[in-house]
């Protein structure tokens, strides 16, 4: 019943492939695990010992049920007759693994790009236009008196936050989601700190467009990346208002496909807000992410 696509937000067909890609790695990280536990090499044959609470097609599912709708573990606990502790290892051990596998390429199933320079790559051989731009998710405050506690709060959203970058094609297909920041970071310095700036010297037929949040990165490349004019300055001449909003709004067409790309992972529960632990966001956004891409990139 779990295993419907209402639950895991994934058609029969496409969850199976996704089990079976993430059979082997889940195997290989149970083995290092018992591995470093034991401190030497097993001494009886696998499968020897007690049986698992929860087997792996039904960890990936409660995993993939727990991001869909951000269910408590307890709740899931029920359903199938385990101890919660068994929801949360599950969840431990899957999470991570989806968030390793990285975006889907449109038109190249066996590519998936899982950093930044990899995005610039792939713009760079295939042509592509890319959009960017930063979204907010509200997560936890943290505690009274901890160290940092200010950097979480959005001057946009007056609320905690944390920020992830949103990168897509013209059709407003997910390429990349990553350089999640707290929320009281720029967008651009989110950026500039994941390496942007190198990688547009390293790519210079790569195109971005952006919104205004990343005006001073269009000042520094002027011939890639394409943000709104600036706003004319109060007591302007009335025609240069009207050739600035249309500027504006030519150049908003063209980058709105990259809001839709933002959209569609916060159709999952956790992305609308985080009510986990913060330090647990970075790996639910980008397992979330990866997941969507697989349908974008079909499209």
């Amino acid at each position: 019943m779990l295993s419907h696509r209402i639950c895991t937000g994934l058609p029969r067909r496409r969850l199976g492939k996704l089990i079976e890609e993430l059979a082997g790695p889940w195997l290989a990280q149970q083995e290092g695990r018992l591995r470093e536990r034991r401190g030497h090499e097993r001494l009886r044959a696998a499968g020897a010992g007690p049986d698992r609470g929860l087997v792996f097609t039904d960890r990936v599912i409660a995993t993939l049920v727990v991001l869909r709708f951000q269910l408590p573990h307890q709740a899931l606990a029920v359903f199938y007759g385990v101890d919660r502790s068994t929801i949360t290892r599950a969840v431990h051990e899957i999470r991570p693994l989806l968030a390793a596998r990285g975006f889907a390429v449109p038109g190249k199933p066996g590519l998936r790009l899982r950093t930044l320079a990899d995005v610039f790559a792939y713009a760079a051989a295939e042509g592509v236009e890319l959009r960017l731009d930063g979204t907010e998710v509200q997560v936890r405050r943290p505690a009274a008196n901890r160290p940092g506690r200010r950097a979480f709060v959005s001057g946009k959203k007056k609320r905690n936050t944390k920020k992830p970058t949103v990168i897509s094609d013209g059709k407003g297909r997910l390429l990349w989601a990553g350089a999640v920041r707290p929320g009281r970071m720029h967008d651009v310095t989110a950026l500039r700190t994941e390496g942007i700036e190198e990688l547009l010297q390293q790519y210079p037929e790569v195109k971005v467009k952006a919104d205004s949040g990343y005006q001073g990165l269009a000042r520094d490349f002027p011939g890639q990346v394409t943000a709104p004019p600036l706003k004319p300055k109060k007591g302007a001449p009335p025609d240069e208002i009207t050739a600035w909003e249309r500027a504006r709004k030519a150049q908003s067409s063209e980058r709105i496909c990259v809001e839709h790309a933002i959209a569609e992972p916060k159709q999952w529960r956790p992305l609308q807000r985080w009510t986990g632990r913060r330090e647990y966001f970075d790996d639910t956004m980008l397992a979330i992410a990866g997941l969507v891409s697989d349908r974008c990139a079909e499209r």
